[in-house]
């Protein structure tokens, strides 16, 4: 709800089609990591799951896991999927007691090609999640990184690398499943 307001709000602001310019602000079912390497994606299940929600139970009919494809080997492998995500994730989350889909979220992928950052995009979820992709290890999100997020969409990373270094800064855009947009 949140997240579909903030979108609104920013696309009327910047004057922007939704079906001809949506790609500019998200990589829409597919990115590629920084160094061509792999290239994450969302797969639709064929099963529908039915869920509990804050109000009443629900069924979500074509959810999607996230999968990675390493570009070398040509294989293609479940990285978050409903089998493990939703249980671990309610684990660790604080004070959210109902069941999150990997497709709930935007996924900004870091330049260390490893650590995606999840912002909840559907649900009341007030904490952010880190996930390790090499490790397959989630986490909460360390509040106190560099990471600034900007309207649910855009991520900035601003600094300097070294005392030698211009100030720079890095603009992510998150990956996100056709789900979540519609």
């Amino acid at each position: 709800m949140r997240f579909t307001f903030t979108l609104i709000l920013l696309l009327f602001f910047t004057k922007l089609s939704l079906a001809k310019d949506f790609d500019k602000i998200f990589f829409i079912g597919k990115m590629d990591s920084y160094n061509n390497h792999f290239t994450l994606y969302f797969k639709t299940r064929e099963k529908a799951i039915l869920a509990r929600g804050e109000n009443s139970n629900y069924i979500n009919d074509y959810p999607q896991d996230l999968y990675i494809y390493n570009n070398k080997t040509k294989i293609d492998l479940p990285l978050i999927s409903y089998e493990w995500f939703p249980s671990k994730a309610k684990k660790i989350l604080q004070n959210y007691n109902y069941p999150v889909f990997p497709e709930d979220f935007a996924y900004y992928l870091l330049r260390d090609n490893n650590t995606l950052v999840m912002v909840s995009g559907k649900k009341d979820v007030r904490q952010n999640l880190q996930f390790n992709i090499k490790k397959k290890e989630l986490k909460i999100y360390d509040a106190n990184g560099k990471l600034d997020f900007i309207i649910s969409t855009y991520a900035k990373n601003c600094g300097y690398k070294s005392i030698n270094e211009k100030y720079h800064c890095n603009i992510f855009k998150p990956l996100v499943s056709s789900n979540l947009i519609n």
